[in-house]
């Protein structure tokens, strides 16, 4: 499993900030396989669409590319999308999807953290890290994760990078010892620390 997640933000059509005349979201996946110039073709779609990519990622998995774009638009940009996209994919060979969102809202009472983990690569790291956090109702806004060969030994490494929110009332002291607990159980090295700035 290879997934270094490349953040990627591009402000889209001449550069313009998001307005209020581009209120509409949609978000977009992309996936197929990997070659010289198949990024450029799928956003070049989107600017002629009236489309501005407002948040994406993209990401190799063996042999494919997998994208995700959260795109702002009016409602005739959001239209023109769902059809010259489908277009476009048939055109690259790519699998593409699109469902309409609306902007999240920003809850104050939420606190940034972010989880670091390196461990030996070993079934279930993933669904029991997700799961803690599930339990305690915490939220999960972004999670990375990459397997490597360990520098010296060769070793099968995995690592996980977790950003959560989590909610005011929870005393983090003891969330922490928690889920420090937990790590040492599932031999996990793990950092939980609040998100800086």
């Amino acid at each position: 499993m290879r997934s270094s997640a490349i953040p990627v933000h591009c402000a889209g059509a001449n550069d313009l900030p998001y307005s209020h005349s581009m209120k509409d979201l949609i978000v977009i996946t992309a996936v197929g396989n990997d070659r010289p110039g198949v990024v450029q073709q799928l956003t070049q779609k989107i600017l002629d669409c009236g489309g501005n990519i407002v948040e994406s990622r993209m990401t190799a998995l063996g042999q494919d590319l997998a994208m995700l774009m959260m795109v702002a638009g009016n409602w005739h940009t959001m239209g023109r999308l769902e059809s010259e996209l489908q277009k476009a994919a048939e055109h690259t060979g790519f699998t593409v999807s699109l469902r309409r969102t609306e902007a999240r809202q920003v809850r104050e009472d939420m606190l940034p953290y972010a989880v670091d983990v390196v461990c030996l690569d070993q079934p279930g790291i993933v669904h029991n890290l997700v799961g803690f956090f599930a339990s305690h109702g915490i939220e999960i806004a972004e999670l990375n994760t990459r397997s490597y060969a360990a520098a010296h030994t060769g070793a099968p490494m995995f690592s996980v990078q977790i950003a959560i929110s989590i909610p005011g009332s929870v005393h983090i002291a003891a969330l922490r010892e928690e889920f420090m607990e937990f790590c040492d159980r599932m031999n996990l090295d793990a950092i939980l620390e609040p998100v800086k700035g």
